[in-house]
């Protein structure tokens, strides 16, 4: 029987009573392939592909085959990269560290893929189901106890942590939330402008050094501030 690569890492198999006296070559390889699979991978795309297949290979060294790939090239439009042989299982993070502000699209089969936004990684899983495979969010309903601390941290769509809850794609504190920027600057908190009309923004911001201050809200209904009295309202905030 001659070598198989049906297994997840693509190791070579080799055949019953076969390779004699080169086994040994054949499974120090596979041992380095194993260490590789652990390790860290970078693969280029064509220029402004809109396609591109990462296809693991048999029996040989492959930045396909490491869990942590990254993915790099220059880009025009959004990419598909399909990664096989689709009956393969397995856990990838995967960096769109692509040029161009282009989001990358993991997809292994026909099933649901995942989209990774430039600059941004995701951990994902294949599901290995041949031609209807699909790519799942590792950390879709991820739950994170303790003390989280970020340097920056974007969210999109709604997180669910410990404390936190999730309501109509909205993040519900059930706690205070302290908004820190190490020695950068202040703490601050950006206020972003329908998407549809642009990328301005307000921004409320702390004071580089100040005594504790309480800002507290009003207890009935209504507007703090409008257009017309905002001056005054920076003036009473310092």
């Amino acid at each position: 029987m001659a070598s198989v690569y049906t297994n997840d890492l693509r190791l070579e198999e080799i055949g019953s009573g076969e390779q004699s006296g080169t086994w040994g070559d054949t499974t120090n390889t596979n041992l380095e392939l194993i260490a590789e699979a652990f390790g860290f991978g970078t693969e280029a795309i064509t220029t402004n592909a809109d396609t591109h297949t990462t296809t693991v290979a048999d029996g040989a060294t492959d930045p396909g085959r490491a869990m942590y790939i990254k993915y790099t090239g220059t880009l025009d439009s959004s990419c598909t990269i399909t990664i096989g042989p689709n009956t393969m299982t397995r856990v990838h993070i995967i960096e769109n560290a692509t040029s161009g502000s282009q989001d990358i699209v993991i997809s292994q089969g026909s099933g649901a893929n995942i989209t990774i936004p430039n600059g941004h990684v995701k951990v994902v899983y294949l599901d290995g189901a041949g031609s209807g495979a699909a790519v799942v969010d590792a950390f879709t309903d991820l739950n994170l106890a303790g003390t989280t601390i970020a340097a920056a941290l974007t969210v999109s769509g709604a997180t669910t942590q410990t404390g936190v809850s999730t309501s109509a794609g909205k993040d519900v504190f059930n706690a205070g939330m302290s908004v820190k920027n190490g020695s950068t600057s202040a703490g601050f908190v950006e206020f972003f402008e329908d998407s549809d009309n642009g990328t301005n923004k307000a921004t409320l911001i702390g004071p580089a050094s100040t005594a504790d201050i309480t800002l507290t809200l009003p207890s009935t209904a209504g507007t703090i501030a409008t257009t017309d009295d905002a001056t005054a309202l920076a003036i009473a905030l310092g």
